[in-house]
């Protein structure tokens, strides 16, 4: 099937959720994600900033831009200046960049919290207990260019739904406790982005608010290129 209609099928399966449609573009060609944007797409995901700036340049500026994969701090300053969404926070010290990086542009950066829920050590991501001790920080209140929007995760890669359901369930939990200890009254804090191609359908029953879709949109990646 075609990229269009791809985004029309998740599109049309999202349309009675509270759930967004991040479609991942690594590794994609401008053709294929103007493709993806002619059918009414707006939100991309990107894993590599130095692949993420040159596409912002190439394409349309309505484009919502999320950068999803691992961050460097040395690389922020790059994305700055347009990034809508960094969903892969990961410590104090990324935090502290991305504040010090909008500033200079006079933005402010929305930030997903990854929080680690994978059976696997490859994955990256805060405890609960490091997300607790970043946001009762003193440095954390100094902060007023990043807005925490809410959590991020990365499942195991699994065909277990049993694990799967455990892991969506589990992040679900930790967004509640933040919501309810350090925005009670925050209506920004509301994002919890979860699940992919293969395993949507689950995140979404578990309280996904973004689902984060590549090959199912534009097919098989090809890393060669």
């Amino acid at each position: 099937m075609s990229i269009a209609t791809n985004i029309s099928f998740f599109l049309n399966e999202l349309k009675d959720t509270n759930c967004k449609l991040i479609a991942v573009s690594k590794t994609q060609t401008i053709a294929a994600i103007l493709e993806a944007y002619a059918a009414g797409q707006r939100l991309f995901g990107e894993n590599k900033v130095q692949e993420l700036t040159a596409k912002q340049e190439a394409l349309p500026p309505d484009i919502e831009w999320h950068l999803i994969g691992h961050l460097q701090t040395n690389k922020v300053k790059y994305l700055a200046s347009f990034v809508h969404t960094i969903q892969s926070v990961d410590s104090l010290k990324l935090l502290q960049e991305i504040d010090k990086q909008a500033e200079r542009h006079e933005r402010t950066v929305n930030c997903l919290l990854q929080i680690y829920i994978a059976a696997e050590e490859s994955k990256f991501g805060l405890t609960p207990e490091e997300a607790h001790e970043i946001l009762a920080s003193t440095y954390f209140k100094d902060l007023n260019h990043i807005r925490i929007t809410g959590v991020m995760g990365v499942a195991t890669n699994t065909d277990s739904e049993a694990q799967l359901q455990k892991e969506f369930r589990y992040l679900k939990s930790v967004f509640n406790e933040l919501q309810q200890k350090y925005f009670p009254d925050s209506p920004d804090f509301k994002e919890i982005s979860m699940g992919m191609s293969s395993d949507y359908i689950l995140a979404i029953a578990e309280g996904s608010t973004m689902i984060r879709v590549g090959s199912s949109i534009f097919g098989a990646r090809d890393y060669s290129k």
